[in-house]
């Protein structure tokens, strides 16, 4: 199979949604593919995750985006049609296609509600102090409580859960019945199962990006850009840290006044959901990529 051997180039192809894919393309396809995995597979291996489960969660995600966003225009999937796509037998796929859905969204919200009663707490003037700062807010039994601004911005998430992830994150302090926020951010604590739920929904994000801006014209492009150096000494590691978190820090908190400012008040007017993430990455200069 000469998608396995870099060295190898297929001849071209028109693969079964009908899209060409020349011997170029499915080399640099196949080098990426691979090179996304291996976070991925570390992630896997080290949570007990072996070949076979990530094999059949694979196949039942091939089966869904088949049936869910490659049917033929103008008509119904088939489950002929999905095995044609996928390459799996009918048998598998009207089997997979039974199944429950894998994607659990409802980890991705718990997620979202966090960071949005965060920044409810930053730019609703309900909850600022006289000098527009997030106020030292009342547990609860006052109008502009944290129970109060919990309800407003968590959706269905009872106050002391919320209470207790934020204080978990290090991004609150309770004190004699008082909440304050410390840290103008989400950023999960010890939950393992939290920080694998931010691994679907963040890359997910990035993914989703980069497949946008392969195929759209160039006037609908989405923002995706990285700063990179390969050869920075070791000794700056730890200021260029620094200055990175801060300076990200300030752009995503002005952003999230911009962003909440044009948010719509009833969810169901046919918004939109936004997202811009930043990372910082970094390795040996001699391992490889």
């Amino acid at each position: 199979m000469c998608w396995l051997n870099p060295s190898r180039f297929c001849d071209p192809v028109f693969t079964a949604a009908g899209f060409e894919m020349s011997a170029s393309q499915q080399h640099a396809l196949f080098s990426a593919i691979r090179l996304l995995l291996r976070p991925l597979v570390r992630i896997l291996l080290r949570n007990g995750v072996a070949h076979g489960a990530f094999v059949e969660l694979s196949k039942k995600v091939f089966v869904d985006v088949a049936f869910d966003e490659f049917p033929p225009e103008g008509k119904k999937q088939t489950l002929s049609r999905v095995s044609a796509l996928t390459g799996l037998t009918r048998k598998d796929v009207a089997r997979l296609h039974e199944l429950q859905q894998t994607d659990d969204w409802s980890s991705q919200a718990r997620y979202n509600r966090a960071v949005r009663v965060i920044s409810g707490w930053m730019n609703d003037t309900r909850f600022l102090d006289a000098e527009g700062n997030p106020a030292e807010l009342p547990v609860s039994g006052e109008p502009h409580s944290f129970d109060g601004l919990v309800k407003l911005y968590s959706g269905d998430i009872p106050t002391r859960a919320m209470l207790s992830t934020l204080v978990e994150a290090g991004s609150v302090q309770e004190i004699e019945g008082k909440v304050r926020l410390v840290r103008h951010a989400y950023i999960t604590g010890s939950d393992q199962a939290e920080k694998l739920n931010i691994l679907g929904s963040d890359v997910f994000e990035l993914i989703s990006t980069i497949d946008h801006n392969l195929t759209a014209e160039p006037e609908k492009l989405l923002f995706q850009r990285k700063v990179s150096y390969d050869n920075i000494d070791p000794a700056a590691l730890a200021k260029l840290r620094k200055i990175s978190a801060r300076k990200a820090q300030t752009l995503l908190e002005q952003l999230d006044r911009q962003y909440a400012s044009h948010e719509l008040q009833d969810s169901g007017d046919g918004g939109k959901t936004i997202s811009l993430g930043i990372y910082y990455y970094e390795q040996d200069s001699t391992e490889e990529t």
